[in-house]
């Protein structure tokens, strides 16, 4: 049983080290909404988020002020939209309708982010999931909060390279609608390979078909507490590292673990996980890259960065995974270039390169984030980026996802201001050569032999 004596052992990491729980996300089904007039369907889904989550974001805020634990952000997750629009929407613009409805929701409840206008086309796109997708860029330039994602491959069914190919001009196409505020909009938009049915964390947030109808799930965050752990064992050997990194994720959890309780019995709703993922923020002492180095690189991106995330994500893992009542989402370390000091001083110094960050990505829980390109890269070269990642995914049964943006009208050299979490980020250079003939080939990459386990 946890009680708030518990959270007393981390005073001291929430008032000095930048602990926090990152998010509580109400997953939300709006398989019930479905119908086949527009506007009803529109008129349902704004009636279920807003009557579900209406208590969430001053819930959120109650249990901050009473447990003393900042709880930065509150948000909502929903139902594929490509599934819950099938029927109603036959063009771009009906499906952009919905973007607009669910963002009208979003700011009714006052949730930061509403992540769920998604396609999950890992094996094949129906019509609805083609016209979601190519909505994507006009639905994220009207709406400021919500969030979208689609699942290129997986597994068990392989890489669908036509989705693939698609989703590098999508991205392409996003960054031009919204190049007036350095192309935002692709902040919003995340490819994934295995994507998870409840992971908190935004973009890539959406409320699987497997879900109960409402759920609660929390996303922990204490990159700053584990660097400040791991200076009392500095010089020591892997052993006494590896122990030290597990019994603090086990405290960090611990908090998540009783964030997510108290939100569910108050809000009636179901507890779903608690996402381990180690999320850093651009605040100087909350960046996973100083945990690395605090492990001892000079640098990230030196050699042995790949092997110290490894060890860093397995031991969070195994301190976090007994301080739960369940786990879930996403679950280590993520390394967000934009929303991470440590890696934006890295690649500055030319320490950490794209290529680096892709060799990390085998070994950590998400994969190429928050990462700035020049605005003139070729869509197909997106989609190779794309489909490396779903390969590494794929290949090592993990989920991995790609939100680069393309920022239009600016090259390698220059820096883009997000802004608030997003933070900023020095603009990349991207290997020059084409991969476009492997694009064009079109179909499906198969499964690997491996996924054959029935």
């Amino acid at each position: 049983m946890i009680n708030i004596f518990e959270v007393n052992e981390t005073n001291k990491m929430i008032e000095q080290e930048n602990l926090d729980v990152r998010t509580i996300t109400m997953g939300i089904s709006l398989l019930d909404c479905i119908d086949s007039d527009l506007d009803t369907m529109n008129q349902k889904i704004y009636d279920k988020i807003t009557t579900k989550a209406k208590d969430l974001v001053a819930t959120g805020d109650k249990i901050a002020t009473e447990f003393g634990i900042p709880v930065v952000n509150k948000r909502v997750s929903v139902t594929p939209i490509a599934l819950v629009g099938g029927v109603a929407c036959h063009s771009t613009e009906d499906f952009v309708s919905v973007a607009k409805t669910l963002d009208r929701a979003a700011k009714t409840i006052g949730v930061n982010f509403i992540g769920g206008y998604s396609a999950l086309v890992s094996k094949g796109m129906t019509p609805a999931e083609e016209l979601l997708i190519r909505s994507i860029p006009q639905a994220l330039a009207v709406t400021e909060r919500v969030c979208s994602s689609v699942n290129v491959g997986s597994t068990k069914t392989g890489i669908n390279m036509d989705a693939v190919k698609l989703m590098g001009e999508i991205v392409l196409e996003t960054a031009k609608a919204s190049r007036d505020q350095d192309s935002l909009g692709c902040a919003k938009l995340v490819v994934f390979c295995n994507a998870p049915d409840d992971n908190p964390f935004m973009a890539g947030a959406f409320h699987g078909v497997t879900e109960a109808d409402c759920i609660i799930n929390v996303g922990v965050s204490g990159p700053g507490v584990v660097k400040t752990a791991l200076e009392s064992v500095r010089g020591a050997d892997f052993q006494t590292l590896c122990e030290m990194i597990k019994r603090t994720a086990f405290k960090v959890t611990r908090v998540g673990q009783l964030v997510a309780q108290e939100a569910s019995k108050r809000l009636g709703v179901p507890f779903g996980i608690v996402d381990l993922s180690l999320a850093p923020t651009p605040a100087i002492g909350d960046s996973v890259a100083e945990i690395l180095e605090e492990i001892g690189l000079e640098r990230v991106g030196a050699p042995g960065t790949t092997a110290a995330l490894a060890l860093l994500n397995d031991q969070v893992k195994k301190g976090g995974v007994m301080a739960a009542q369940a786990v879930g989402g996403l679950s280590g370390a993520f390394i967000p270039v934009s929303e991470d000091q440590g890696m934006i001083d890295s690649v500055n110094l030319g320490a950490l390169t794209l290529e680096k960050l892709e060799a990390m990505t085998c070994v950590c829980s998400v994969g190429l984030d928050m990462i700035a390109i020049p605005g003139d890269t070729k869509a197909s070269t997106i989609a190779g980026i794309i489909a490396d990642e779903s390969a590494i995914g794929m290949i090592n049964q993990k989920t991995t996802a790609v939100r680069v943006i393309p920022v239009i009208g600016k090259g390698v050299g220059e820096t883009v201001e997000f802004g608030g979490l997003l933070g900023y980020a020095p603009i990349m250079p991207v290997n020059q050569f084409s991969c476009e003939a492997f694009v064009e080939r079109g179909g499906r990459i198969p499964a690997p032999i491996h996924s054959f386990k029935n």
